[in-house]
């Protein structure tokens, strides 16, 4: 799905090898990358490579009142009608709902566009705002594991979680997405 969502406070357009300038610089607020690396910053190179690999199945949201840069939403086909949903949003957009308003629009789409069967998400089982995300947007616990971390960060001996939410359970929630072309 490569068209444009709107929400009542978003805008996300379709990532493009131009936004890797935006992506890098969200990577390198330790506090953004917290539970992803233990707060390191992303390479260019492989920021560049996250972009290649992710066109297509990413977004870039942008505030629709101040056109202000937020974050980006993604939505990964993972297989048998299954979409793995991500998000990543600045620090100064926290706290806002801005997460939980685009990630409902990216479930919306992938059960009222793209015929999913399952929509699922995992973060670390320490990052209570992600999970708090997820549980708005529908999604509910499915179970905790533990990956294999070559440089452990602190809260990985908790494990990581998935959430999901299947077809049978969607209703879409309140809230107004449009799609354009």
């Amino acid at each position: 799905m490569t068209e444009g969502i709107e929400t009542d406070r978003l805008r996300l357009r379709p990532l493009t090898l131009d936004d890797v300038d935006l992506l890098v610089g969200l990577d390198r607020d330790p506090e953004v990358m917290r539970f992803i690396n233990g707060g390191k910053p992303s390479p260019r190179a492989e920021v560049e490579k996250i972009v290649r690999a992710s066109l297509g199945h990413r977004w870039v949201a942008t505030d629709r009142s101040t056109d202000d840069f937020v974050g980006w939403f993604a939505l990964f086909p993972t297989g048998d009608g299954d979409y793995e949903l991500g998000y990543r949003l600045r620090r100064k957009m926290w706290g806002k709902g801005l997460a939980t308003e685009g990630a409902q629009a990216l479930v919306a789409a992938a059960f009222e566009r793209l015929n999913a069967r399952r929509v699922w998400a995992q973060t670390m089982t320490v990052n209570a705002a992600s999970r708090r995300v997820m549980k708005k947007c529908g999604l509910r616990y499915v179970r905790t594991f533990h990956l294999d971390w070559p440089e452990p960060i602190e809260g990985t001996e908790l494990g990581d979680v998935e959430y999901e939410i299947v077809r049978e359970d969607y209703a879409p929630l309140p809230g107004t997405t449009r799609y354009a072309s």
